[in-house]
Formats: C-alpha cells, sequence, structure tokens
C-alpha cells in the first residue's frame, strides 16, 4: 500500500492515514508513505514504524538519472556539470531540467536556474500548450478532456494536439482517450507552477467558467462534491456563492461525521462570508456556520479547546446581537427551547442543583420531535435528546434512584445508535461510563469503556478516547491489576488535559487519587484531591464536591487523623443534604457511622444511618445499600 507526498493531505485523508498506520499493528501488510521533513506525523517512533530518511542524491546518481532521462540524446560535458550543480540532488528537478534541455536544445547559458523556471520554460514551449495546462491546472490536479473542452476556448483540434504535448513530455499522464479521456498532472509541482502563472484576473475569470460548466455538465456534484464548486468560486472572487457552497460542504461532512473536513470547510466559508459588507443578513449566516463549527471542533479538539472556546463565545455574541433568544419565545420556537432547557439542565447538574436539572431535561422530552429536532445533533455536536438522557441518568444516580439511572443511559445509547450519529454515541457511552463506575459495577464498566474506546479512536475524539482510557484504568485498579491501572489512569489524564478540557477533571483527579490511594500512594492521593477543590473552586462545578471531602476524610483516617477525617465526613454529609443527593448523603453517613462504631458509639451510629437507608425504595443490589445494610444488621444489637 503507497501513500505518496503526505504533506499535501487533506485533513480526511490525514485521519484516515492515521487510523491506518494504527490498524496495520498487527496485520501482514506494508505500508509506505512518502513525505517531506516538515510533515510531523503522531506514529513516528511507533515500533511498527520505520523511517527511511532520503537524501539528496549524490553527484554519481545525479549524473546516472541524467543520462537515464537523456536516453539516446548525448548532452555536452558542460551542459551535463551544469545540470548536476543547479539541481542540487533534488530528483525531479533534475528530471525536469535534463528533459528542458533535450527538449529545447537550450545552450549552456540559457539552461533554468531554479524548479520552477525549468518548468515554465517546458509549459512555455507554445501558447496554447500553456493555456490549456493552466485551464487543466486551474480544474484540479486530476481534469477531465469533457470538461477541458467545455472551459478552454481553443478548436478541437488544437486542443487533442496540445493535450498530445503535454502528455509526450511526460508533464501529464493520460488515462483513456478523447472524449472519455482524463488527465493527471506528473507532480503537483508542475500543476502549481502552471496555476501559479496565471494573472489574477485571468484566474477569477476562469475559475468562473469551471464553476459554470460543473453546474452545466456535471450537476450531480452540486450535493455531491459542494467543496469543489465551493473553491472554484472563491477563487472566481465570488464570495456569496463560495459561501453558500461552503456551507454546503460544511453540513454534508457534519452530517457524515467527517468532523476534521467539516472544521476546515465551514472555517474556509467563515473566511469568505468576512469579505462581505456587515448586516444582519451576514451576522445570520455566521452563526448558522459557528452552530456547526463548534459540533465539529468539539468532535475533533473537545468542549474546551481553545479554537471551541473562541467560536462558542462569538456565536453567543451573535445571538444576543440578534436578540433570538426573545424571536423563539415570541414565535413558541420548540427547537430553541428544546436546546434552552437542555443547556439549563446539563448545566444545573454539573453545579450539583440534581432536582431543578432533573426538571429541565425532562422538559426536553416533552418538548421533543424525532422528526422535527433529528438535525439538531449536526448543529450542536450531541443531540439534546441523547444528551440529555445520559445528563438525567447521572441526576437520577445522585438523588438516590440508581436503578432508574441506568434507564435513560441504555436508552441514550440506542437512540444514537439509531441516528447513526457516532457524536451521540460516543457521549452517550461517555455518561454511562461515568454512571456504572459511580456504581462500582466493575464488569459492565469494562465493556462500557471498550466501546467507548472504540468508537473514540475510530472517530478521532480524542477527548472521550482520553476518558475510556481513564475508565479502562479505574477496572483494572479494582480489579486488582493496580500498577497497569495506575499507568492508564495517568496517560488517560493527561491526554485528557491536553485537549483543554477542564469540565469533569475534579471526577478524574478523584479517581486517580483513589488509585494512589489504593497503592499506598497516599502523599500524591492527597495532593491530587488537593487540585481536584482548587478545580472546584475554580468552575463551579460541584456535583461530586461532598464526596470529594468524603475521599479526603477516608485518607485522613487511614493516617491516624479521625478528628479530621470526621469533620470532612461531616462536611460530605451538610453538601449532601443541601443538594438533595441521597447517595452522597449515604456514602457520607456511612463513613461516619463506620468511624463512630470504631469509636465504641454503636447506637448512635446506627441511629445515624438507619433512617438515610430507610429512604431508599430501589437500588439494594448495588454494593452502596448492601454495605449499609451489612453494617446496620452489624450494629443491630448494639
Amino acid at each position: 500500500m503507497f501513500f505518496e507526498d503526505a504533506h499535501w493531505v487533506d485533513p480526511t485523508s490525514r485521519e484516515l492515514l492515521d487510523l491506518t498506520v494504527e490498524r496495520v499493528r498487527s496485520l501482514p501488510v506494508l505500508l509506505v508513505v512518502t513525505f517531506r521533513p516538515e510533515f510531523q506525523p503522531p506514529w513516528t517512533g511507533q515500533a511498527q514504524v520505520s523511517v527511511l530518511t532520503l537524501n539528496r542524491l549524490d553527484r554519481r546518481d545525479r549524473g546516472a538519472l541524467v543520462a537515464q532521462i537523456a536516453g539516446g540524446t548525448a548532452l555536452p560535458d558542460e551542459v551535463v556539470d551544469q545540470i548536476l550543480d543547479r539541481t542540487d540532488g533534488v530528483p525531479l528537478f533534475i528530471e525536469e531540467l535534463t528533459k528542458s534541455v533535450v527538449e529545447s536544445g537550450v545552450p549552456l547559458m540559457g539552461i533554468p536556474t531554479t524548479l520552477h523556471d525549468s518548468l515554465m520554460a517546458r509549459l512555455d514551449r507554445s501558447a496554447s500548450v500553456r493555456l490549456v495546462a493552466q485551464t487543466g491546472a486551474a480544474i484540479g490536479r486530476e481534469f477531465s478532456y469533457v470538461l477541458l473542452h467545455a472551459v478552454a476556448d481553443f478548436p478541437e483540434d488544437e486542443l487533442r494536439a496540445a493535450l498530445a504535448h503535454l502528455v509526450t513530455s511526460e508533464l501529464v499522464f493520460q488515462r483513456g482517450t478523447p472524449p472519455e479521456a482524463v488527465y493527471v498532472f506528473t507532480h503537483a509541482l508542475v500543476q502549481d507552477t502552471a496555476h501559479g502563472s496565471l494573472l489574477r484576473s485571468t484566474r477569477q475569470q476562469l475559475h468562473a467558467r469551471i464553476a459554470a460548466a460543473l453546474e452545466t455538465h456535471s450537476p450531480e456534484l452540486m450535493a455531491s462534491q459542494p467543496e469543489l464548486f465551493a473553491q472554484h468560486y472563491a477563487e472566481a472572487g465570488l464570495v456569496e456563492k463560495s459561501v453558500a457552497y461552503w456551507g454546503k460542504a460544511g453540513r454534508k461532512s457534519v452530517a457524515l461525521s467527517a468532523m476534521v473536513e467539516a472544521a476546515a470547510q465551514l472555517q474556509k466559508g467563515l473566511d469568505q462570508l468576512a469579505l462581505l459588507p456587515d448586516s444582519p443578513e451576514r451576522k445570520r449566516q455566521e452563526l448558522e456556520f459557528r452552530s456547526f463549527l463548534g459540533a465539529a471542533l468539539v468532535a475533533v479538539r473537545g468542549e474546551a479547546a481553545p479554537k471551541s472556546g473562541q467560536n462558542f463565545a462569538r456565536a453567543r455574541e451573535l445571538w444576543e446581537e440578534l436578540d433570538l433568544l426573545r424571536l423563539s419565545r415570541q414565535r413558541n420556537d420548540f427547537v430553541g427551547l428544546v436546546l434552552g432547557h437542555f443547556s439549563a439542565g446539563r448545566t444545573l447538574m454539573l453545579v450539583g442543583r440534581f432536582a431543578s436539572c432533573r426538571f429541565h431535561l425532562e422538559e426536553v422530552f416533552t418538548l421533543h420531535d424525532p422528526i422535527l429536532h433529528r438535525a439538531l445533533g449536526h448543529q450542536i455536536g450531541v443531540h439534546p435528546h441523547v444528551g440529555s438522557r445520559g445528563y438525567l441518568g447521572m441526576a437520577l444516580l445522585c438523588l438516590g434512584f440508581p436503578d432508574q439511572a441506568l434507564t435513560p443511559g441504555d436508552r441514550a445509547i440506542a437512540a444514537a445508535q439509531r441516528m447513526a450519529h457516532p457524536l451521540s454515541l460516543a457521549a452517550g457511552l461517555v455518561i454511562s461510563t461515568r454512571i456504572l463506575a459511580l456504581l462500582g459495577d466493575n464488569a459492565a464498566l469494562r465493556k462500557r469503556a471498550d466501546e467507548l474506546v472504540a468508537v473514540a479512536a475510530e472517530q478521532g475524539f480524542s477527548q472521550w478516547r482520553a476518558e475510556g482510557m481513564i475508565h479502562r484504568g479505574w477496572v483494572k485498579v479494582k480489579n486488582g491489576d493496580v500498577a497497569e491501572g495506575l499507568s492508564l489512569l495517568r496517560s488517560g489524564s493527561t491526554g485528557f488535559r491536553a485537549t483543554g478540557a477542564v469540565m469533569y477533571m475534579p471526577y478524574h483527579v478523584a479517581l486517580l487519587a483513589r488509585g494512589c490511594a489504593i497503592a499506598g500512594q497516599n502523599e500524591e492521593a492527597s495532593a491530587l484531591l488537593d487540585d481536584a477543590f482548587q478545580i472546584v473552586e475554580r468552575t463551579g462545578e460541584r456535583w461530586l464536591q461532598a464526596e470529594l471531602y468524603r475521599h479526603k476524610g477516608q485518607l485522613l483516617l487511614r493516617q491516624g487523623h479521625s478528628e479530621a477525617a470526621e469533620e470532612l465526613y461531616c462536611k460530605a454529609l451538610s453538601i449532601a443534604r443541601e443538594q438533595e443527593a441521597k447517595l452522597w448523603e449515604l456514602r457520607a453517613t456511612m463513613s461516619l457511622a463506620r468511624l463512630r462504631r470504631n469509636q465504641g458509639r454503636h447506637h448512635e451510629a446506627r441511629e445515624l444511618l438507619a433512617p438515610v437507608y430507610g429512604w431508599f425504595t430501589e437500588g439494594f443490589d448495588t454494593s452502596d445499600l448492601k454495605d449499609a445494610k451489612a453494617l446496620l444488621d452489624e450494629l443491630g444489637g448494639a
């Protein structure tokens, strides 16, 4: 398998190449990739990858190549020396310069001094050859005879003669025969040289004719390859048409989950849009572009990456400038209401207001129309119906309904699978892993974490792949493979931080701290928990705050600081009650009850735990309620 000139690769092909390098690790496949030194792939240094640096040709090999290209033409020694000196060992330059000399019999002083000059000299053999090459270069690296004939202002016999000369000169390759022929420039530099030699006004007119010819002769491409029209209209200076087609291309790529490509296309559309005069219509168009771009950036870079933040900040400015929230209310816009309730519910869950969160997320289900709102996932990244189910599961768990908590998450994953929307599927999987980790269901967590890593790796979702690795590590720690588990926890946390994400960092840090505590690394565990507290204070993400205090209390108790531990348990209990978080209240109460038991205060411990345990109506098969029941039974004889 060969992948040539990777330094010119487009975003989607780059993603395919990276995935291919990873997949062939254990397959009997030889993959050969050529690229310039400025290309920096992420897989160099991996065990299955060997790098071979191709240096410039030495003087002996340069001479051999000149002789091979010249064939039966005997070149004077002084001309050969000039070629060897001026080409500096670059094979393409040697080839092109030798062909130029052979074709034209250039005297010694007329030999071109650069590769560009050499290519231009060969293109300038006749006006018709140059113009045909320029027209083909404007179409692309590959161009068909039919399209070239439609665009070029040449008699057919002259066009065919010029193409035959280009083929004979090995500046282009030919497949098939006219009018079914397709031509390909032998090297991207040949295309660049021909295209770059066009005057700006001529280039614009040419690209406008190409776009018009494509619309006439290949209308099906407007739907399948809108980016082709967008590029030609941009080169033609027809900004409004370019914006329209970049928008189509971006939305199409988002719908296909080609997020890297989508981000590049939507950004090009925004760049073109900036060339138009400022107006409310331009603002509305920009907001639409930024909505889809946000979905792409969340997938590619993560929610908290700087580019994602900048994009969403600008979208918020536009939303406020256009006063769209007021318009949504006036028009009873259900799309706006769905997005509003989803956003409010997610935010309230994160800050620990679980009951209010539940209300808003359940409103999403009431307002949701599966047909009307189907495209929302492509606009905001994660479909609000899927995201709402996931966050509702988190809220129900914290509120003390562990059995009910599993249902929304499973339904969220099933809904995302039906929609065939990878970003929503990854979001559903990641929330499900958190719920299973908090419940302590290691068997189910392992399966879900593997599913998450597979989807995230396939789609290039680096943030969620890192979270999958974190949960894989936690499963290993809980199953007794502490060293390997800690390694995965650390690498996953590092990968998550690298995306710029902060949301859910207290949760990840807490998992790593608990792993360190299990490994007996108490000082690091304590430092990690202190880091988590700082993140909570800085961001206001308080949904796990009660548990953080409880974990710190457990760590202090192991170190013999029972009074300090009791103080933290009481703090955790107070926060849990304030948040109406019955699961956190149960855990804090159990920690405090065990401390009382160890102090010989059995009756007080039972009086503390019994009413909290008695509140629960479900989840009796979970480890939390089993442990609480066992402790109550132990305290029963007191």
